[in-house]
């Protein structure tokens, strides 16, 4: 059996799959985290007490799970077909344990060191129910962060830039983004007089006409929407006329505006 440092899972990720979904910012965050992604079915899931459970958070209860795999989603080493994992569960809403056996859920988790058909989960909250439409949004992920074209991590931002145009209300602001690898991304708001505003992101050093916005629930939106600071800082705009600064900051609102809340509900640990 593994140690308690196998991190659980909460009972907020067991249940039908009838359940509301989870945020997309959730459960890319569980696939970014995770070398193994399973899905598997629960064959039997076993109370721990006693010095097994210590660490076990007020009102949880420890299990040692064991499951079938179905399919591998990401694991580069492979899994055996059945495998074993800590889990912590809450009681639910009638103060009952959840049934764990025969569920079908996707796993996320590291390998343990020496213990093939053991795995460590990455988070509390890093097991989720199987459904068709889960399946596909966790392997769209996955592919995602693989592609040629992927964006990459955006770690905060760098220089903006207005330039008015030639009628009054016309103008445009850049928005240069600072990424982990260097790699350039950049937001662009366009004003009109009469029209509403336009912005695109580029993941280049040209922004040409191809450039738009990036679709809700996709990679680039989720780099965007929970990375984004709230406001762009007073050193992005320092070289800026205090008008044309205060432009630049209310394109920069407008464009967060456009791509909503990041919707992220917990943290990884």
């Amino acid at each position: 059996m593994p140690q308690n440092s196998a991190v659980s899972a909460t009972s907020a990720s067991q249940g039908s799959s009838a359940q509301a979904a989870p945020p997309y910012a959730d459960i890319a965050d569980l696939v970014i985290a995770s070398p193994i992604i399973a899905d598997a079915t629960i064959r039997s899931a076993l109370k721990l007490k006693g010095a097994d459970s210590a660490g076990v958070a007020p009102g949880m209860t420890r299990y040692y799970v064991e499951a079938d795999l179905v399919a591998l989603v990401r694991g580069a080493g492979g899994l055996p077909p059945r495998i074993g994992y800590l889990l912590d569960v809450a009681p639910d809403s009638a103060g009952r344990q959840p049934k764990l056996k025969k569920l079908r859920v996707l796993l996320f988790g590291r390998s343990v060191p020496g213990t093939p058909n053991q795995i460590q989960l990455v988070a509390p909250d890093a097991q989720i129910p199987w459904s068709p439409t889960e399946d596909q949004r966790v392997r769209a992920i996955a592919q995602s962060l693989v592609a040629a074209d992927a964006p990459p991590v955006v770690t905060g931002i760098g220089n903006a830039f207005h330039v008015p145009g030639a009628l009054p209300g016309e103008g445009e602001t850049q928005v240069f983004l600072t990424t982990a690898n260097g790699a350039p991304v950049s937001l662009t708001v366009l004003r009109r007089p009469g029209e509403q505003p336009r912005w695109a992101v580029a993941l280049s050093e040209i922004v040409d006409e191809a450039a738009a916005p990036p679709a809700r629930d996709t990679l680039l939106w989720y780099r965007l929407a929970c990375a984004l600071p709230a406001a762009l800082p007073d050193r992005s705009t320092a070289s800026l006329d205090p008008a044309n600064a205060e432009l630049a900051r209310q394109d920069y609102r407008f464009v967060l505006e456009q791509l909503g809340p990041c919707g992220r509900t917990r943290t990884l640990r």
